[in-house]
């Protein structure tokens, strides 16, 4: 018997211990959203930035206790994972978040794969994957999204995206988190409130949102069955960032260099990004002779501080920059250079020109997006004509509304002479963040955008659509390049109900729309 309750005691004495040693990375409160099936790859997997012959698989592992983990890794050309191409081993720890980042090479062009990992004697969900295309190809298809906040409504559109086949890549442009506290933005109603409770300024409460966020079953879906091509906005930061500040960082929140730090490294353990030498997201991937795929960062990399209005001194001034000195040589160089037949520009916010006071928003123009940079915006336009680059197609996100526009030399040229364009540009709405229709009546948007396309306004404009959540759908061939923009029934409830709202279409050569 005294036996029996020595062990006893040495047994809480243990458990005692290891509780006490439980590190508390593991009770941010994430756990509510564990499916225990997949323990300990409870975020699934994910894979990005594809190229020809190589492409990044990532996965996240909790351990019960902190610990150094090691495990291996496989990719493989069958569902099943038997006929293994490659494998290999990995270690992580805490000072990574426990993620994994794998940069495969070796691999063939244009070819779907297969990869799972295995650590803790169990072994993750299988992912799929796909290498870009090289030479000559017939067709791309690129899914784009932005602004996922997970606060404000169901990831909808990114469960109708992981059941899409024959699609190369999904571009996020941004906004994958949002930085708030607890009813800061969003609808608190339907009980999706972030994690942690309050705003997000250190490195452990980022790596606790963007835990939140890869919980999510629809985001794990996409994540598991295409390639992200990933850049960030500004809410992975906060709210309206620049390079040496933001509008929602206050001197109370400490410094921000160092939040801006601390959001970049979790930025880059928890997306499956490729991480070079230089240490800048923007970046360039070919498909084959077909596509260029040119991601800019307009955050981070130079942007200059937003104007309060256009009143304001040195609005034009051509030493604001959107982009920085460096970033915006590296992009012209890449527009000259490429032999691809288009050019899609990842693009955060949108690059047309836009007159905002028929929205109903304040101001002229959105002083955020390349309207409140002048002198670069027109720089890049005068490259566009000067070096005859044609093809471009820019993609945006940010405003949570969706956008067709023929971008014009200028708004006054265009009157005269539609044909004055460089380039078309199609914006992404929102995967969940609020659009016009969550403020008023849809009677109302739907007046909004018809006043958005008036002539007096924005002749440039053939399609805008303020009430619904999506993303679009873009296909690229020889002949023309097709944007459905596909939108979903509703975020404030699980659906897989979605439909194709319009359909933009633009000849090669032509940079003049077609709306079906």
């Amino acid at each position: 018997m005294k036996n029996n309750i020595l062990l006893f005691v040495l047994l809480v004495l243990v458990l005692g211990c290891q509780k006490q040693d439980r590190n508390p990375i593991f009770d941010d409160g994430t756990s509510q959203y564990w499916n225990d099936d997949q323990a300990p790859f409870y975020h699934s997997v994910a894979s990005g930035d594809p190229l020809a012959d190589a492409v990044i698989i990532w996965t996240r592992i909790t351990p019960e206790y902190e610990s150094e983990i090691k495990g291996t890794w496989s990719i493989a050309s069958d569902e099943n994972i038997q006929n293994v191409i490659k494998s290999g081993e990995f270690m992580t720890n805490v000072e990574k978040d426990y993620t994994v980042k794998i940069d495969i090479d070796g691999l063939e062009a244009d070819t779907y794969y297969y990869y799972q990992f295995q650590a803790l004697n169990k072994k993750s969900p299988i992912g799929r994957t796909k290498t870009a295309a090289s030479g000559a190809n017939e067709e791309v298809r690129f899914a784009i999204v932005s602004c996922s906040n997970f606060e404000a409504g169901y990831f909808n559109a990114l469960g109708r995206i992981a059941e899409l086949e024959n699609l190369d890549a999904v571009l996020h442009l941004g906004d994958y988190i949002y930085e708030y506290a607890v009813g800061g933005y969003g609808d608190t109603t339907l009980g999706r409130l972030h994690l942690p409770d309050k705003e997000i300024i250190d490195l452990q409460d980022y790596r606790t949102r963007y835990s939140q966020y890869r919980l999510d079953e629809d985001f794990q879906k996409a994540h598991q069955m295409h390639p992200f091509i990933a850049i960030w906005d500004d809410h992975e930061i906060t709210n309206n960032a620049y390079q040496t500040g933001a509008q929602n960082h206050q001197p109370d929140e400490g410094d921000y260099n160092l939040r801006k730090a601390v959001a970049s490294q979790a930025y880059y353990e928890w997306l499956p990004v490729r991480e070079t030498e230089d240490q800048h997201l923007y970046r360039i991937l070919n498909y084959g002779s077909l596509v260029d795929l040119i991601m800019l960062d307009e955050r981070l990399a130079g942007r200059s501080a937003q104007v309060d209005s256009i009143t304001q001194e040195g609005f034009s001034s051509p030493e604001r920059s959107m982009l920085g000195k460096e970033q915006l040589a590296w992009f012209k160089e890449q527009l000259s250079n490429s032999k691809a037949q288009w050019k899609v520009i990842g693009n955060q916010v949108i690059f047309s020109k836009l007159d905002i006071s028929a929205l109903g928003w304040r101001g002229v123009i959105n002083t955020d997006a390349w309207d409140g940079y002048p002198a670069e915006q027109d720089d890049i336009t005068r490259h566009l004509i000067n070096n005859q680059i044609g093809n471009v197609i820019f993609v945006s996100g940010d405003t949570h509304r969706a956008w067709a526009f023929e971008v014009p030399e200028s708004i006054e040229a265009y009157k005269n002479d539609p044909s004055a364009t460089v380039a078309v540009e199609f914006g992404a709405t929102s995967i969940s963040s609020a659009n016009t229709d969550e403020r008023v009546p849809v009677d109302t948007v739907l007046l909004i955008e018809k006043r958005s396309m008036d002539p007096q306004f924005n002749p440039h404009m053939k399609y805008n659509n303020q009430r619904d959540h999506g993303y679009i759908l873009l296909t690229l061939n020889a002949e023309e390049a097709v944007a459905k923009f596909q939108v979903v029934e509703t975020v404030k409830k699980k659906t897989n109900v979605e439909r194709t709202d319009k359909t933009a279409r633009v000849k090669s050569g032509s940079h003049s729309l077609v709306i079906q």
